[in-house]
């Protein structure tokens, strides 16, 4: 049986969880500090702050910036429904818009005629790995500065849309050779198990906001809102006489333990060498050994400006039906293969088209 995208747990995962069991620390300690200075190193960002899942950190952060009641998010419909999930917790109005046909990712196009005076984050979806059009998209909201209205000091001090980027898949693709994570003012990522780089559950927040902002003080007090409003975490109190705490606010509790970190930093080591490596090389494979038949539509993994993490291999085959589809998936399984669809457009949920949404209206 070939199972869909398997963890890689193997001996050097072993050891460093085990020495990071017998260290004393399993919650958030010097593992998880360490693997935040690597991924900042990676991405070529600002600051990061790691948390139990990309969820979160996309929640966090439309919470940091004030997003609520009577605010307007736009989105792709073709994402997963965390995605959109986040906008709802915040009491904000999910704005779906289609995708380019040709790799999936939100149209810049269709972007444009949503936005209103109500926009307040635009959250692009690096579909597959595959970045998005992110100086577009950035200069769509740098032209659109005249429209935004400000509620909070944040939504003040960045005087435009935020754009906050659903980087789930997207860990170490590249957009005009930098990595996401530095592309745009924050970036959201994903380890949840069967993403490239996986820490079992969790997730993190690069940030890369432009002056006035100092990245580490937002980086400082987003640690204090994913714990609870605690100004000191359970690190910084083990310093001598250093017991003594306050609730500064009423926080969140998402915090990445050193056990996750513990398997990140082994990933992240190895990553660029191996397995982004192992995984191009797979894709190339199937890419020669379907490029043969003009039944398939490949995917576009490369251009001259982004390069894929080759994250998912998305195979499109023309002229047929939905029912076919399935017929076609269930002989792959059959076959002891495990394939998957990515993903049922949000709007196609039952949640959401309860709510009004329909996926007639996205074309694409």
């Amino acid at each position: 049986m070939i199972p869909f995208s398997p963890p890689r747990i193997d001996k050097k995962i072993t050891d460093e969880v085990t020495a990071a069991l017998q260290s004393g620390w399993i919650t958030t300690g010097p593992r998880t500090k360490l693997f935040e200075k690597k991924l900042t190193e990676y991405c070529g960002c600002k600051a990061t702050l790691c948390l139990n899942s990309a969820t979160a950190g996309l929640e966090i952060m439309l919470r940091w910036f004030g997003v609520g009641e009577g605010d307007e998010v736009i989105l792709p419909a073709y994402t997963y429904s965390a995605t959109a999930n986040v906008i709802i917790h915040c009491g904000a109005t999910p704005v779906f818009v289609d995708t380019n046909a040709t790799d999936f990712n939100i149209s810049v196009k269709e972007i444009e005629k949503h936005i209103t005076e109500k926009t307040k984050v635009v959250m692009p979806v690096d579909f597959a790995g595959f970045p998005c059009d992110y100086d577009e998209i950035n200069a769509l909201v740098a032209s659109k500065k005249n429209l935004f209205v400000a509620k909070t000091d944040n939504q003040k001090k960045l005087g435009r849309i935020l754009v906050l980027s659903d980087s789930a898949h997207s860990v170490g693709a590249t957009y005009k050779d930098k990595k996401p994570g530095s592309l745009t003012d924050v970036s959201v990522f994903s380890y949840h198990a069967v993403k490239n780089l996986s820490t079992a559950e969790g997730g993190s927040v690069a940030l890369n906001l432009p002056a006035p902002f100092d990245n580490e003080e937002e980086y400082k007090k987003l640690c204090v809102s994913t714990l609870h409003g605690q100004n000191k975490d359970a690190l910084a109190k083990t310093q001598k006489g250093n017991w003594k705490y306050d609730i500064v606010e009423a926080g969140y509790k998402c915090n990445m333990t050193d056990l996750s970190a513990a398997i990140g930093l082994i990933e992240l080591e190895r990553y660029d060498n191996d397995t982004l490596v192992k995984r191009k090389e797979i894709c190339t494979y199937y890419t020669n050994a379907l490029s043969k038949y003009d039944m398939f539509e490949l995917p576009i993994q490369h251009t001259n400006d982004k390069t894929s993490c080759y994250h998912l291999y998305p195979l499109r085959i023309k002229s047929i039906t939905e029912a076919q589809r399935d017929e076609i998936i269930k002989h792959i399984f059959d076959c002891d293969v495990s394939v998957n669809v990515h993903f049922i457009p949000v709007p196609c949920m039952s949640f959401y088209k309860g709510l009004g949404y329909d996926i007639k209206n996205y074309k694409v």
